[in-house]
């Protein structure tokens, strides 16, 4: 099992020396949140907490995820970054692609994609992509972002992004992976069929566990039984050694944590006091798992 430090909601000017602080300490990954802005009022619940409500404000600092990777990677050598999860139905996949191409070189490949379609129908209109049909246009988009990071001179002709022969130099020397969130039927349909990956958001050992069976049959029903497939978990209820030992038994591949709040402390905690954390977890738990 590996294990990826999570960093959302942490102060930006933590956000270089958190990165070193985690290679130091033997994780695998960074996992970067995205949020594009903070509605004043939104017209759809958030679908990771109990009663719908957001786990942030408008005070909370965001970086983009991209931007971040890039800062990050330019002062580690060996950790990887990936989003968690990147909101891919408001963006424009061409423009993505030259920004992804840009971070996967300038981390010498060190960088992965995780997705989802986004919640919010204000981040969808305002950011000029249309709500209806959000999942058919994502199909799509990964479809383009595949096509434009391989390389070479490309077009394509869909029901949503159209485009006579181009190409973006350079391109990454690796694929880069593409993860697929989300906890729908239709978002784990997406993962098994066409993603690297599954990324989970807030969930109990149990439902994990259901999950993770639920993708492994749709896997198999699509011919990807056999193929390389990261389950990325963020468990609420299962730690310590025993827990996580117990992640891996079920089939998680990446357990994502963020040592700090097991510690008590939180987002905003002080730097000194997340180092210590994340040292903490290495040696009490990454060592030992």
């Amino acid at each position: 099992m590996k294990f990826t430090l999570s960093v959302a909601m942490s102060p930006l000017d933590q956000l270089t020396e958190l990165a070193r602080a985690a290679e130091e300490c033997g994780y695998a990954s960074i996992a970067l949140p995205d949020s594009l802005f903070y509605s004043e009022q939104v017209s759809a619940e958030y679908p990771y907490t109990p009663d719908g409500s957001r786990m942030w404000t408008a005070e909370t600092p965001w970086v983009d995820p991209l931007v971040a990777a890039a800062a990050m990677g330019s002062v580690t050598s060996r950790l990887r970054f990936y989003t968690s999860v990147l909101k891919l139905g408001p963006r424009n996949p061409v423009l993505l692609a030259r920004q992804l191409a840009s971070v996967a070189v300038l981390t010498g490949d060190r960088f992965g994609l995780g997705i989802g379609l986004g919640w919010a129908p204000e981040e969808f209109e305002w950011c000029g992509a249309p709500y209806a049909k959000r999942g058919a246009r994502v199909d799509e988009a990964i479809e383009v972002l595949r096509l434009i990071l391989g390389g070479g001179m490309v077009e394509h002709h869909g029901e949503f992004f159209d485009f006579d022969r181009l190409q973006m130099s350079p391109a990454p020397s690796q694929p880069v992976p593409i993860y697929i969130g989300g906890h729908t039927k239709a978002a784990l349909r997406r993962a098994a069929r066409v993603g690297d990956g599954w990324a989970s958001a807030m969930m109990g050992i149990d439902e994990l566990r259901t999950t993770i069976d639920q993708l492994t049959e749709l896997r198999s029903s699509y011919g990807r039984a056999g193929e390389p497939f990261e389950i990325q978990a963020v468990c609420v209820d299962s730690f310590g050694v025993d827990g996580y030992r117990e992640q891996a038994e079920i089939g998680v591949t990446d357990a994502i944590v963020v040592p700090w709040l097991l510690d008590g402390h939180g987002f905003d905690a002080d730097l000194a006091t997340k180092q210590a954390s994340i040292a903490k977890f290495s040696e009490t738990v990454i060592e030992n798992v």
